[in-house]
């Protein structure tokens, strides 16, 4: 017989901290995504109290038999979703609350199915506070297998499955002289000019900074090499960015310097810096967890692009952790055509999508997306071609 115990607030929250922590080690596909430490940064910036988001938390505590078994994090996000008045253009959406930050996202624990049955019945027999509901980042290859869109429709929850994304990714299982052995002998020799090209101007040195976590005593979050991360991002391209996603940008920067420290503290910090002649010239910011590595974002200093700043770092960063025995690279999602020369596997995450019958928003919302399918090219056929 199970039970849920539902949480809505940050300090009730911390009552289950060592649950949700003894939990995340046995998470099959868990990034730092999946801690509690990310999302109580995630919540402080953008839930009620912070930016102005409209969301409220429903995260859900499983029990069997007395027995804490699994997590279900939810959010009820009010999401512009339709065009028209505002009251109509906001749909009220219960989805997870990784917002698009990784690649995949799912229960926490190790019994993943028990855990969703057991958490969506109690969505479905609790007062309704959703217009739609919307799991998406399903890694339904991989990680998920089926149970998502099963446990919608085996608690009566009518699901409609959409391609959510792609993100590349580099299998880093058989090392790095087969996966090097793997790629195209052009693009090999490509990265050995860039290489070339570099060292004549100066000397190279890579740098990368990944912390055990205050666990171990080793938790100095560096600043002055987040900074200098921080710094090359405003020096790229993405200083000039407009869609707030980038490391420098002011809509997110505070955030993710609360993040880094966090993340520091977990052990889950991975830097790494490229410089020429001890100027540095790229970046790669990414967190890791359990030998998976998610490569959050990336930047190089503009007048070093011809050069192929980024490329040379790319390389080194994938040997790095090819020979220090990393399982996982995600390259993360977007951008596929810079990535495609590296990945060695595609992965198509998945949306599923409970319109209720009876709420018109939702069914406006379901036939909006049909009309849009219909006329959108395929990315992911493109992909896979490209893969080929």
């Amino acid at each position: 017989m199970s039970r849920v115990v539902e949480i809505n607030d940050l300090e009730s929250l911390q009552n289950h901290r060592l649950l949700w922590q003894s939990l995340l080690p046995k998470t099959p596909g868990a990034s730092f995504f999946h801690s509690i430490d990310w999302f109580e940064q995630y919540w402080r910036h953008f839930g009620p109290q912070g930016t102005g988001v409209c969301q409220t938390m429903r995260i859900l505590i499983v029990y069997a038999v007395d027995k804490p078994i699994g997590i279900l994090p939810l959010v009820v996000r009010h999401e512009q979703k339709l065009s028209g008045p505002r009251n109509w253009r906001m749909v009220r959406t219960l989805a997870y609350p990784l917002h698009d930050w990784g690649t995949s996202y799912g229960p926490i624990g190790p019994s993943a199915t028990a855990t969703l049955l057991a958490g969506l019945r109690h969505v479905e027999s609790t007062e309704r506070d959703w217009d739609v509901i919307e799991l998406a980042a399903i890694d339904h290859e991989y990680t998920d297998k089926g149970r998502t869109p099963r446990a919608l429709e085996q608690v009566g929850l009518t699901t409609f499955a959409e391609d959510h994304g792609l993100a590349a990714q580099i299998d880093c299982g058989d090392g790095w002289d087969t996966f090097w052995a793997s790629r195209t002998s052009k693009h090999r020799n490509n990265v050995r000019r860039v290489d070339k090209k570099l060292a004549e101007e100066g000397e190279l040195h890579y740098v990368r900074y990944r912390p055990l976590g205050s666990a171990h005593g080793d938790d100095d979050p560096r600043w002055d090499l987040y900074d200098t991360c921080i710094d090359l991002s405003q020096r790229s391209w993405q200083g000039d960015s407009t869609t707030g996603t980038t490391l420098s940008h002011e809509a997110i920067r505070a955030f993710l310097r609360d993040c880094h420290q966090t993340a520091v503290e977990q052990g889950a910090v991975d830097l790494n810096l490229l410089y020429l002649n001890e100027r540095p010239i790229a970046f790669g910011y990414n967190y890791h967890f359990d030998g998976s590595v998610f490569g959050l974002r990336m930047g190089f200093d503009a007048e070093a692009t011809r050069q192929g700043a980024g490329t040379a770092l790319l390389h080194r960063a994938i040997r790095d952790s090819c020979q220090r025995g990393d399982r996982l690279y995600d390259l993360g999602p977007g951008y596929l055509n810079a990535k495609r020369k590296w990945w060695n596997r595609i992965v198509t995450t998945k949306r599923y999508t409970h319109y209720p019958p009876t709420v018109l928003k939702a069914q406006t919302l379901r036939w909006g997306r049909k009309i849009r399918a219909w006329i959108k090219p395929a990315e992911t056929a493109t992909a896979k071609t490209n893969n080929k």
